[in-house]
């Protein structure tokens, strides 16, 4: 664990291993494909100084509010944040939650003031608390709180509703089509220049174990779902996310704080 920079510093130290398959990176789609374009130089270039193995998990983001916000669908929030320029608050621990805010800003042409934190606890008991408004975060963080009637679900990304939260509508339910399929990742890279047959190993170890039951059975509470396939496959969704977040992050202007 090496942690610092929004998962920059990690990724940068993998990315200079020895391309011999015994150090491998957990990468996460923040550090992997969202900083690259938000920092100036986060250490290393995703689609240069990587070998992709293999997809791990996926989960989508949540938008929750504090209950003392009165909006109770993502159009009555955007219909709050019209009417109140500037006054409401939303929370971010990192770049992809960040984004999620941006584009919602610039989709509903509305002001809201960016409160960054360094990790979703201290970000989580503020909203908890509070004192800020409003969240875009992934289900781990705040499911047992919106369970409790502490925080409000309004919508989930992705094209599917999330089963641990099943009554909550995506975005693009909510008539957010913008938001497309945005979700949190992660994945398995190796060094650049990392033998083939080792990929394939690590491929098909990887990708066994991501489905075993128990591990499964780990990975539910945690809103998690596996998502494993070839490393050809990961190396296409890499590019693809690449590009779609680098064209979401310069609509924006977004930049790291």
């Amino acid at each position: 664990n090496r942690g610092g920079a929004q998962g920059s510093l990690g990724t940068a130290l993998g990315a200079k291993a020895p391309a011999d398959g015994y150090t491998i990176t957990l990468g996460h789609s923040g550090a992997l494909v969202i900083n690259p374009h938000m920092y100036n130089n986060p250490g290393y270039d995703t689609l240069k100084d990587f070998t992709p193995i293999t997809r791990g998990t996926e989960m989508p983001y949540v938008l929750v509010v504090h209950p003392s916000v009165p909006a109770k669908s993502v159009t009555e929030l955007a219909q709050l944040a019209k009417a109140h320029p500037g006054k409401l608050t939303f929370a971010s621990t990192s770049a992809g939650p960040q984004l999620m805010g941006e584009l919602f800003r610039l989709t509903t042409k509305t002001q809201m003031v960016h409160v960054p934190y360094k990790g979703a606890g201290p970000a989580v008991i503020d909203l908890l608390g509070g004192h800020v408004g409003i969240m875009f975060t992934v289900p781990t963080s705040v499911n047992p709180h919106i369970r409790g009637g502490k925080l409000r679900a309004l919508a989930v990304s992705g094209s599917k509703r999330e089963e641990s939260l099943p009554d909550v509508p995506t975005m693009t339910e909510a008539g957010f089509k913008d938001f497309g399929d945005a979700r949190e990742w992660y994945g398995f890279v190796a060094p650049a220049g990392t033998p083939a047959d080792v990929v394939g190993r690590l491929n098909t170890a990887l990708g066994r174990a991501l489905v075993a039951p128990d591990v499964a059975k780990r990975l539910q509470p945690l809103a998690q779902k596996a998502v494993p396939g070839s490393a050809v496959e990961f190396g296409d969704y890499i590019r693809a996310q690449y590009l779609s977040w680098g064209r979401a992050v310069k609509s924006t202007g977004a930049k790291a704080e």
